[in-house]
């Protein structure tokens, strides 16, 4: 963080400081909530969770170096003391993106939204000094912690921002008021929670209003593609940047295909010239990926070239997203079970289906959460494709829900050992270790309650036979 001193961080979260001996010691590293991520010269920031009370923590940051605790009660140790330890929270990071000057670029969408920021931050970086937002922190704490970490040398901060409703993102560009806003696409991810994809539009289209006007500097980068996000344009007075395959896309890719390990290659067009792309990624859904950040580096001043060969040399930043190992078996395993909803699993099917051409395919799944009323259909829809598809064998995990995938291949014309319904984690690794022949290739994918990294990270211990973890 830019270095502040106690005095002017309690005039800013309006807090009264206690036990402060100093007033204008500074605080010179990182705002954390973690009493392990505590460095010397650190504020730490005390939340009362569910499992842990943060201000029982207190004397041990000090002890570690942590300049003060803010927090909602004295604690017997330098402590600045407010009503609401979000809200301030939030009104410090306000201050400091305001005193850093830096481009503030925010993402949102249904999904995609981690994997794309990840290819942001890999591209700017090379124009620039850049943060963005770690795995998937992207609510009222992660983002203004994230926006705390950037340093004086900071020129580039690319926040993910999710929501879970109407008023979400309206919040956090309030916390963190972007110059660029770009919306990835609008599907189901979490309908059981907002009712409706048009309510999904709705929240998400709050981060192009927050933008400011074309003629000082705002840019909303919308996906062509997608008819709910297009339709966005009429909701800001910023800049429109339009991406994706269509022809009337500003960033637009041509002669997309897949490599025969499953990896997009694209010819890349922006207003500013042409350039090729294989990406090190997998799967044909990270072309709109790219796409996105290509958009918003072509704002930022880069060329044509210089994003392709970002894009191109681009990996992974974020666990348990399409990891593909393979083992020295020749078993490749895909663990993509970080998270799931409709449109990401589709996506991986069809990632797999190309990475499995001429060998053996496994879609090991579990249960897609928060679909609501939806939730049945949904299923069934991903058991049914997975068939289309001709994945070689569904092991669906869990238990209503996996059901439903079963079922819905069963009624695509899944026969015999095709499918299979598991109880558990436990049970699938069981089975794919005693049915896994030499090249298979096994996707991994539930959301992340379910667990189901575990099965990918059985399958990929080497010289044990030991149970998964028990969730």
């Amino acid at each position: 963080m830019i270095a502040l001193s106690l005095a002017e961080i309690a005039e800013v979260v309006g807090g009264q400081t206690h036990d402060i001996p100093d007033p204008s010691v500074l605080v010179t590293a990182s705002v954390v909530r973690d009493s392990r991520e505590v460095q010397p010269g650190s504020l730490f920031v005390a939340f009362v969770g569910e499992r842990a009370d943060g201000h029982d923590f207190a004397r041990q940051v000090v002890e570690a170096g942590a300049v003060a605790v803010l927090g909602s009660r004295p604690v017997g140790v330098p402590a600045i003391v407010v009503d609401d330890v979000q809200a301030a929270l939030g009104a410090l990071a306000r201050h400091v993106v305001r005193r850093l000057g830096a481009t503030l670029v925010a993402l949102t969408g249904s999904a995609g939204k981690t994997s794309t920021k990840d290819l942001i931050a890999q591209v700017l970086r090379r124009k620039a000094p850049t943060v963005f937002t770690p795995g998937s922190l992207n609510n009222e704490i992660g983002l203004p912690l994230t926006a705390l970490s950037a340093t004086e040398e900071t020129k580039f901060l690319v926040l993910e921002m999710g929501a879970r409703g109407i008023g979400h993102i309206r919040y956090l560009t309030g916390l963190t008021p972007p110059r660029i806003g770009l919306v990835l696409n609008v599907g189901t991810a979490h309908i059981g929670e907002f009712g409706g994809r048009e309510q999904i539009a709705q929240a998400k289209g709050e981060l192009v209003e927050s933008l400011p006007p074309a003629d000082e500097g705002g840019t909303a980068i919308l996906n062509a593609d997608d008819p709910l996000v297009r339709a966005m344009a009429s909701r800001t007075k910023a800049k429109v940047l339009l991406f994706g395959e269509s022809d009337e896309a500003d960033v637009r890719a041509e002669n997309v295909r897949l490599t025969d390990s499953g990896q997009p290659a694209f010819r890349l067009r922006t207003p500013s010239g042409a350039s090729d792309v294989t990406m090190r990624l997998y799967g044909e859904h990270h072309v709109s990926n790219a796409l996105a950040a290509a958009a918003v580096a072509h704002e930022l001043g880069m060329s044509a070239e210089e994003i392709a060969t970002a894009l191109s040399e681009a990996d992974s930043l974020s666990r348990w997203r399409m990891e593909v190992t393979e083992r020295p078996d020749g078993v490749t395993v895909v663990n993509d079970a970080y998270n799931a909803n409709p449109e990401s699993m589709r996506a991986a099917l069809r990632a797999l289906a190309a990475m499995g051409r001429g060998r053996r395919t496994w879609a090991v799944l579990g249960k897609m959460a928060e679909l609501g009323d939806e939730a049945l259909a949904e299923h069934d829809a991903v058991g049914r494709l997975a068939v289309r598809l001709n994945v070689s064998k569904l092991v669906a995990v869990g238990g209503r829900e996996a059901s439903w995938l079963q079922l819905g291949a069963y009624n695509e014309g899944s026969w015999g050992e095709e499918s299979v319904h598991v109880s558990d984690a436990q049970a699938a690794v069981d089975l794919l270790r005693s049915e896994l022949r030499p090249g298979d290739v096994v996707l991994v994918k539930a959301s992340r309650s379910v667990g189901l990294e575990s099965v990918a990270q059985a399958l990929l211990a080497t010289g044990t036979e030991g149970e998964v973890a028990a969730r």
